[in-house]
C-alpha cells in the first residue's frame, strides 16, 4: 500500500509536536504533504515557528509549513500559555527554525492540494482549532467531498471540558470553525478528552523516550517534564495526557482504538456551554451520526507504537 497522504494542521503546543514527529517517523504510511499553522495554544507566529522547529528536530526540514488563519471566524483569541508556556514548546531548549516559512496562505494550500489530488485520497489531520479547515471548506465548498476523511483531536462527552466546564480547548477557541466542520458531511473521527487522557505518560513510559539517547527522544521527555505539572495538579493524574499524538497513531494503527458513529453537534451559543461536543453516544435523538467519536483505546499499544516510531528519529 502506498503511504496516506495528509495534511498536519496544527497548533504546537508540546502534544502536537509528538503528533508530528510521530508521523514524520513513519513515512512508509504516511506521507506529509504539508503543516499548516493555526493560532491556538499560542498565537500564530509561534505556531508556525514551533512547527518548523518540530520538523528540524526530526530532520525533516523538507516539509512545507505554511500560516494560516491567526483568528477565530468569529471571536477573540484564547491561548493557553498556562499549560503550554510563553513559546508553547517550553521544557526543551530547541534552535530557533532555519527552514522558510511558505510564502502561501496555509488556507489557500488546503484548498490547492485538495483539488490537486485526486478525490479521497487526502486526509486532513487537525490537532487544534477548526478555523483552517472550516475557512477551506467554506471558501471553496467543492473540496469537502474530495477529503477521505478528518482525524481530529477535539471534544469530550464523559470527560466533559478541560478549558470550561462544558468545554475542550481546540472546539472552544472556535466553536462556530467546529460547527462549520462537523456539519460539512466529510468524513470525520473525533479523539476527545474521554481517550486522549487514558495516553498517559507515566514516568516508565517518559523513561523510555528518554532512554532513547536521540534529540527527538530527550526533546520529547522534556516536553512531558513540563507539560505534565498542569495535569497533575489540575487531574491528579501520574503525568501529561498525549491528546494530539491518538490521531497520528490512530491513522497508523486503528485497532488500537474503538469508538462509536454517532452525531456529534456543537454549541455555539450558550454562554454557558459555548463549544461543548453534544455527542449522542447512547443515540437518544434521531439526529444523524456524522463522527466515529472515540472512547477507549490500547495504552500500552500506543506507547510501544510511539516510542518504536520515536526511536527511528
Amino acid at each position: 500500500m502506498p503511504p496516506r497522504k495528509i495534511i498536519i494542521d496544527t497548533d504546537p503546543g508540546q502534544d502536537d509536536a509528538v503528533a508530528i514527529l510521530l508521523a514524520l517517523a513513519s513515512p512508509d504510511e504516511l506521507e506529509v504533504l504539508g503543516i499548516t499553522a493555526v493560532a491556538g495554544n499560542v498565537p500564530l507566529p509561534l505556531t508556525a515557528k514551533n512547527a518548523r522547529i518540530v520538523c528540524e528536530l526530526a530532520g525533516r526540514a523538507d516539509v512545507a509549513v505554511y500560516a494560516g488563519c491567526d483568528a477565530p471566524i468569529a471571536r477573540k483569541l484564547v491561548t493557553a500559555e498556562h499549560v503550554h508556556g510563553k513559546t508553547g514548546l517550553d521544557g526543551p531548549d530547541l534552535p530557533d527554525p532555519v527552514m522558510p516559512l511558505q510564502e502561501a496562505h496555509a488556507v489557500d494550500f488546503i484548498i490547492d492540494t485538495l483539488r490537486a489530488h485526486a478525490p479521497g485520497t487526502v486526509t486532513l489531520c487537525p490537532l487544534g482549532p477548526l478555523t483552517n479547515i472550516a475557512t477551506a471548506f467554506t471558501r471553496a465548498p467543492d473540496i469537502v467531498s474530495r477529503v477521505q476523511e478528518i482525524v481530529l483531536m477535539g471534544g469530550a462527552y464523559f470527560e466533559v471540558g478541560n478549558i470550561t466546564p462544558a468545554a475542550e480547548f481546540n472546539i472552544y477557541v472556535d466553536p462556530e470553525a467546529a460547527d462549520i466542520v462537523f456539519k460539512s458531511g466529510a468524513p470525520i473521527v473525533v479523539m476527545p478528552l474521554d481517550v486522549t487522557h487514558k495516553a498517559l505518560v507515566t514516568k516508565a513510559r517518559n523513561d523510555a523516550f528518554r532512554a532513547l539517547g536521540t534529540p527527538a527522544g530527550i526533546a520529547v521527555a522534556q516536553m512531558t517534564d513540563f507539560f505534565e505539572r498542569f495535569d497533575k495538579e489540575k487531574y491528579g493524574s501520574e503525568g501529561a495526557p498525549l491528546h494530539d499524538p491518538c490521531v497520528t497513531a490512530y491513522l497508523l494503527n486503528p485497532d488500537l482504538f474503538s469508538g462509536r458513529h454517532i452525531n456529534v453537534a456543537v454549541e455555539t451559543t450558550s454562554e454557558l456551554t459555548l463549544g461543548m461536543t453534544v455527542a449522542d453516544w447512547w443515540r437518544v435523538t434521531e439526529r444523524a451520526p456524522n463522527a466515529l467519536f472515540i472512547g477507549d483505546l490500547d495504552a500500552e499499544g500506543f506507547f510501544t507504537l510511539l516510542t518504536d516510531r520515536l526511536a527511528r528519529l
